[in-house]
């Protein structure tokens, strides 16, 4: 896939430069580079936990990586990866219900659906070195336009609501980062969690 080019352009951005490519075979090096940078990446998930239900899980990293790659490499497994040059930093989950099945407040949220979204967004993930410099927001603008190149459809991500706390670990960014970039609010989960929709168009 031709890199799509999704910088910050807003005034005073260091991100002009950063390039946005999808996760496949050709891109794993990359990828495997960026997590293996970070440990693995929460205790070595390897961006696995939304993939798979509690009683898949080995909770190895050795066995996460295996399964990731096993993945990608079968088209199971889709990302928006940020790329700074060659170096990938930072990546946004995507994919269908069926291929993340996986998320917190799982119970409340299958009570309370009103219908099952074409795509989710469900892990944000940015290298430490690029922190605070809103690359978040482009790895979330590269995951909707990837989708849109796919056919578009109905996206929804669950990002944190933390209500001026701090959060330790924002795992899929902030409501205002998907409001941002055009998200609503559905409703609520869990205690600061939320239900965020966007239709995204077919790209032309």
């Amino acid at each position: 896939m031709v890199p799509t080019s999704v910088a910050d352009n807003r005034p005073g951005s260091t991100n002009e430069a950063l390039t946005v490519r999808a996760l496949g075979p050709d891109t794993w090096d990359a990828f495997a580079d960026l997590v293996e940078r970070h440990k693995g990446v929460f205790g070595g998930c390897w961006c696995t936990w939304f993939q798979t239900m509690h009683a898949e899980k080995t909770f190895e990293t050795g066995s996460n990586r295996d399964l990731k790659e096993r993945l990608v490499r079968e088209g199971r497994a889709h990302a928006a990866l940020v790329f700074d040059g060659e170096v990938a930093v930072a990546w946004a989950e995507y994919g269908s219900c069926a291929e993340l099945p996986n998320i917190y407040h799982r119970k409340q949220y299958d009570e309370e659906t009103d219908l099952s979204p074409d795509y989710r967004i469900t892990c944000i993930f940015v290298d430490k070195r690029y922190r605070r410099r809103h690359v978040t927001a482009v790895a979330l603008r590269g995951a909707v336009e990837l989708i849109a190149q796919a056919g578009g459809g109905i996206v929804e991500g669950y990002p944190h609501d933390p209500e001026g706390r701090r959060v330790a670990v924002l795992y899929n960014g902030t409501r205002s980062l998907f409001e941002n970039e055009g998200f609503e609010l559905v409703r609520r989960k869990g205690q600061r969690n939320t239900v965020m929709r966007k239709t995204v168009v077919q790209a032309p």
